[in-house]
């Protein structure tokens, strides 16, 4: 079977639908939640991941950690994936004990392959949709540290092309940053 076939016979209208409840949703990086969980899903397909499982779980990876809308059991009842779906979104969302730095930590150390790839689809994403104006130059310092330190060797553990795309984004952020930081302190009134 080929991905449009394997696509086709998936079902993940009722994934979207669901996930819809993101929608008007301001995610941490700025942007819309729900088109970043659409981003996720683009992202691992145009790299040719085509499991039930993780290609569902990216559309509604963030609908149980950013709304009350959604809950584990219309995410359990939803189709015959449910469960193993539901497993991938707990191993991969924030646990509010855990610090997310060592939250990630433990995902490398000893996350199942789907979490990393998945990990490395929604980074992509928000280091695409990463707008100045939202964090503060040190706070965008330490999500690019945190991705160059946690994130590349998840990537470099399940696909090359997503670890240099990654490493791409973070070099482009990282000259906005200086940009930034060139205009803030060199402007006119500065002078």
């Amino acid at each position: 079977m080929n991905d449009l076939e394997i696509l086709l016979k998936m079902g993940l209208a009722p994934w979207i639908y669901k996930s819809t409840a993101l929608i008007g949703g301001a995610s941490r990086v700025g942007g819309n939640q729900f088109r970043h969980n659409m981003a996720t899903m683009a992202i691992l397909i145009n790299y040719h991941y085509t499991d039930p499982v993780l290609l569902k779980a990216s559309v509604i990876h963030d609908a149980m950690e950013e709304t009350t809308f959604v809950s584990s059991a219309e995410i359990r009842e939803l189709d015959e994936d449910g469960p193993a779906v539901l497993e991938l979104i707990h191993e991969v969302i924030w646990n509010k004990e855990i610090h997310g730095y060592k939250h990630l930590e433990n995902i490398l150390k000893t996350g199942t392959q789907n979490a990393k790839i998945l990990l490395c689809a929604d980074r992509i994403s928000n280091l695409t949709d990463l707008p100045d104006g939202i964090f503060s130059e040190e706070e965008m310092h330490d999500y690019l540290d945190e991705t160059a330190m946690l994130i590349f060797p998840m990537a470099n553990e399940v696909n090359d092309n997503m670890l240099i795309e990654l490493q791409d984004l973070l070099h482009r952020r990282r000259a906005l940053i200086r940009r930034l930081h060139y205009a803030t302190v060199y402007t006119p009134s500065n002078n």
